[in-house]
């Protein structure tokens, strides 16, 4: 699987941008602020359909435009495939699959994978329980369309909860309501604690070597799920807090309020952890996610490298330098880094200047 091309129309600080990519490592170099994240943040929307800083479609699109354009070129087992996104300011994006338009963002995934990897990223494991959750769920929502079915279905149910338990506190009457609600959030809500059960158990097969190798065998990580409710004590849980939901108007109970733990040689990294044994949990995390994505699809994911190489030390690169070898890699850097320039072979450079991506010649550096 790789990206053959993108194409961009009005979309952030691009009036209209056409880049090709190699089936190897594409390396965008530039100042800060000039536009490389975005060409990243425009590939994940493209497979996604959201941004991976969170922005709203109104945001992205050109200011003083309308509306904005992505096309995404690719290929997988030898087959080519078009991706085209329409962003509208006042409307919901409009996404097509080789000239098809879809009606679900559902539809979208499994066409492509991709795996982000940012400096924020490297604080996953000292931030809020929402970071790591938000990892389970991007991962197996690209890898499972049934997870991402129950997933939709369960925050849908959990929001219009939330909202009746706020209009409870003004009618009463709406309390037998309440019934009907936790059946569907217990429904879809177990079929997600299964799905992450088994994600983070083959997560935790393929982390321990890589973190083993990374530390020199110096650390041992086990990776644990911290259920806030077990499948078996779901309705009893949802019954015995209901008063405590009422109070605070909002749903205590289910996977929403789930976290993933990580333990280096028995102690929790995330509390007693030094900043370095952090990064390093956060680095075999990602690379682990590369190899179970491997293992669940058959092919290699794209891998969007965010300016990340800058945060890591020597031994950090040169393992995850290694260990991207075989897969489409794109890489945003400041600098052009000697180091990364010895160590791979590097298939494409283009250097981004306010908005205008041109190719970069390394002979004549």
């Amino acid at each position: 699987m790789y990206i053959n091309s993108l194409e961009l129309n009005h979309y952030r600080n691009y009036n209209d941008l056409s880049i090709t990519f190699d089936e190897g490592i594409t390396i965008l170099y530039g100042d800060n602020a000039q536009g490389k994240t975005n060409i990243l943040e425009a590939i994940y929307i493209s497979g996604t359909t959201k941004s991976h800083r969170g922005s709203k479609d109104r945001d992205i699109i050109q200011f003083g435009e309308e509306e904005s354009h992505i096309r995404l070129h690719l290929t997988k087992n030898d087959v080519g495939h078009r991706i085209d996104m329409h962003l509208r300011k006042n409307k919901n994006k409009g996404v097509a699959v080789d000239g098809q338009s879809i009606k679900k963002s559902g539809e979208l995934f499994g066409i492509i994978h991709m795996i982000f990897f940012s400096p924020e990223d490297l604080s996953i494991i000292k931030n809020a329980p929402s970071e790591r959750r938000r990892f389970i769920n991007l991962e197996l929502c690209q890898l499972n369309k049934l997870y991402y079915y129950n997933y939709v279905n369960y925050n849908k149910a959990l929001n219009q909860r939330n909202s009746l338990l706020k209009q409870i506190s003004f009618n009463t009457n709406l309390k037998d309501t309440l019934d009907m609600w936790d059946m569907y959030l217990i429904k879809y809500g177990k079929c997600i604690i299964e799905e992450r059960e088994s994600f983070i158990r083959n997560l935790n097969q393929i982390v321990k070597e890589i973190h083993y190798h990374l530390t020199g065998g110096k650390e041992s990580i086990e990776i644990g799920y911290e259920k806030n409710v077990s499948i078996d004590d779901y309705e009893n849980m949802m019954f015995h807090k209901r008063d405590m939901d009422l109070k605070y108007q909002s749903t205590q109970v289910g996977p929403h309020r789930d976290d993933m733990c990580f333990y280096i040689n028995g102690i929790d990294v995330r509390k007693f952890g030094s900043q370095g044994q952090q990064r390093t949990a956060a680095l075999s995390l990602k690379l682990a996610e590369i190899e179970i994505v491997k293992s669940m699809i058959h092919d290699t994911p794209i891998l969007l490298l965010d300016d990340v190489m800058s945060e890591l030390d020597s031994n950090r690169r040169n393992y995850l330098l290694d260990n991207i070898k075989d897969i489409q890699t794109i890489v945003t850097c400041t600098g052009y880094d000697d180091f990364i320039k010895s160590r791979l072979h590097i298939n494409r450079i283009y250097k981004v200047t306010n908005g205008t991506v041109d190719i970069f010649n390394i002979s004549s550096k």
